[in-house]
This record gives structure tokens, C-alpha cells and sequence, in this order.
């Protein structure tokens, strides 16, 4: 476990950071999402020095960045990144709970044995105290269920996502991951309980483009708020691998989320392409990538990582562009469903 320095320099957000930053009403709810959002999935386990995570943090939300996106399971090792988080909200971002939206989720296996994944309402209830725990916080702003699960009854996750509710130890529930059908499902299960279904999160990118389809109109048929995660596809949608080579330190090379045999010729066309039309936007291809999620009003935050300071300035840059009518049709024969996606 790591150590934060309690005699660093103590954290004053800037009185302008809301100025520039975008919000956008989650579903046909009361609650403003950030366009952007900052997501704790790879970069804030133990093998980041807690530092760096404080200073992205102070960023992010120096930058209008209220919101805070976890899961039980983020790390590395599974767990960490909601104790990293909790050590640094404790020292810069205690006095300042009430401007944050932090959420967190429970589905993926986070520990071995049948209480340690999936849907049960002992699975759900157990993780969110442990989650609360660990943060240092009363409630969470948004609670999700991670994934689908086949063999729990819908009624029995949507039981346990209301008693977070009726407990005061969550504001709002979602679901993430879930296909159209079960959306609806959870949807109705919750209304049972009074508790309206508030968010669906899931991948969305010019090269995972699935969503489209029948997840984003079911969630604004339900009046559910869509957040995108992945919007940089893993980082297929950067400037990373054009050059034609794969970094030591990149995902490519360690093989686990992303795969070196993803970098296909078909991927460095539209890739290349999309470079193009960034570049003549004044844009990179990763700016390029999250003005295009974003072109939707149907989204109502897309979630970005950071591994430095730098490179989140550089994404928060994307807010600042749209795009044309002209333009999106221009991206369209290159924005490929599917290209990158693992099939090995």
C-alpha cells in the first residue's frame, strides 16, 4: 500500500473551473454530467505513484471534471484504485464532497468464491460497503450494476440496487454493460421498488459502434442517461501506433485489454485516415475521437483515462470543437463498427 504525503501543498481549486466544462442532463433526470468524466480504471492502482493520481486528479477537477468514475475491481491488483482514491479524497477533496459525482460499480469478479461476482443481492450489498468504505464517503452518487448476469433474477439485482437507494448509501442506481432487452428489464424491475433507472454505461467509439443500434434508443426511450466509456477504443484512437511500430509500455504489447494482431492493415487505413481529418481540424485523433462521441446529444458523458497531467489537458482540448454535418459524413466510411475489436 501506498503512502500520500499529508505535507504537500494543500489543494484550492481554481474559482474558474467551471467556466469552460459543458454539462449534460443524465437521461430525464435532474443531475448534470460533465461532457467528460474521469475514469479510475487502469491508471490509479499501485503500480501508479500516488503523486501523479493526486495531481490528474486536482486537474481534472481544476477543469469542471466533477465526476469520478470507479468500480470495485479497478486497480491493479483488483480493489486499489478505490483505496488510492480514498487516500487523496481524504486530504484534497473531503471539504469538497458535495461538488463531486463519484460512482462506483459491482459485477466483474473481484474475489474467489460464489459471493465474489456477478448479481446477488449479497454480492451487490457486501461490495458497496466495502466500496464506502475504502472511499471514505457516506454515499455514492451512482451505483451500477458491472455486467449482466444470466443466473441471478433481474427482480434480485434490482432489489439490492434499490435498498442502496432506500439506505442512503447510493443517490441514483445504473447499469453497465447490459444489452437493450435487459435494459428494459432492469428498467421494470426497479419501478417496483419506486426506483427509477438512471444510467446505462458502455463502450462507445467510432470503431465500437454497437450501442447505436438498440442500447442508446431503448435508453432514451426509458429516459436513461448514456455514458460512454473506452471513447479512445483502448487507444487505437490516438496517435500511439501510426507509426507502425508498439510501444514497450503501450496495451498492445502487454496483450491484455488490446492485442498487437488488432493493428491490422485495415485498422492503420482508417486510423491514418482519421489522422487526416483530425489534422486539419487542428485536432489530434484522440481530440477527433471524443468530439465525435460527443457530437451525440443522446451522451451524456464519455469517460476518459489519464496517465499524466499532459495528457488529459490535451483530451480536454476535444471540448472545444464540433463537428459539422459535412464533417461527420467526411468520418463515417472510416468510423468501421468493429475494427480493432479481439478475435483471438
Amino acid at each position: 500500500m501506498q503512502i500520500l504525503n499529508s505535507y504537500a501543498t494543500p489543494y484550492h481549486p481554481v474559482a474558474e473551473r467551471y467556466d469552460a466544462m459543458e454539462y449534460r442532463s443524465l437521461g430525464r433526470s435532474g443531475l448534470k454530467m460533465p461532457a467528460l468524466s474521469l475514469g479510475f480504471w487502469h491508471n490509479f492502482g499501485d503500480d501508479k505513484p500516488l503523486q501523479v493520481q493526486r495531481d490528474i486528479m486536482r486537474t481534472a477537477f481544476d477543469h469542471g471534471i466533477t465526476h469520478w468514475d470507479l468500480a470495485n475491481n479497478y486497480g491493479p491488483p483488483a480493489g486499489s484504485a478505490e483505496s488510492n482514491v480514498g487516500l487523496i479524497f481524504a486530504q484534497d477533496f473531503k471539504h469538497l464532497r458535495d461538488e463531486l459525482l463519484i460512482t462506483s460499480k459491482a459485477g466483474f469478479a473481484l474475489r474467489p468464491g460464489p459471493y465474489g461476482a456477478w448479481g446477488s443481492k449479497k454480492y451487490l450489498v457486501h461490495s458497496l460497503d466495502q466500496t464506502l468504505l475504502k472511499l471514505g464517503i457516506d454515499y455514492v452518487d451512482i451505483y451500477y450494476h458491472h455486467l449482466d448476469d444470466p443466473d441471478t433474477p433481474i427482480e434480485e439485482t434490482a432489489e439490492a440496487l434499490a435498498l442502496a437507494v432506500t439506505s442512503g448509501k447510493a443517490l441514483y442506481v445504473g447499469v453497465s454493460n447490459y444489452p437493450a432487452e435487459r435494459l428494459r428489464e432492469m428498467a421494470a424491475a426497479l419501478a417496483q421498488w419506486r426506483i427509477p433507472l438512471r444510467a446505462y454505461q458502455g463502450p462507445y467509439s467510432m470503431f465500437d459502434r454497437e450501442i447505436e443500434e438498440s442500447v442508446l434508443p431503448t435508453a432514451a426511450d426509458l429516459g436513461v442517461g448514456t455514458i460512454a466509456y473506452s471513447p479512445l477504443q483502448q487507444g487505437l484512437l490516438t496517435d500511439r501506433y501510426l507509426d507502425g511500430t508498439v510501444p514497450a509500455d503501450s496495451r498492445a504489447a502487454r496483450g491484455k485489454f488490446l492485442h498487437e494482431k488488432a493493428l491490422s492493415s485495415a485498422y492503420y487505413e482508417r486510423a491514418t485516415a482519421l489522422q487526416g481529418i483530425a489534422e486539419r481540424r487542428g485536432q489530434t485523433l484522440a481530440q477527433l475521437a471524443l468530439t465525435w462521441v460527443l457530437r451525440d446529444p443522446a451522451v451524456s458523458s464519455a469517460i476518459i483515462g489519464a496517465s499524466s497531467v499532459e495528457q488529459l489537458r490535451s483530451n480536454l482540448a476535444a471540448l472545444a470543437a464540433d463537428l459539422s454535418d459535412d464533417e461527420v459524413a467526411a468520418i463515417e466510411p472510416y468510423a468501421v463498427h468493429g475494427t480493432g475489436a479481439r478475435t483471438w
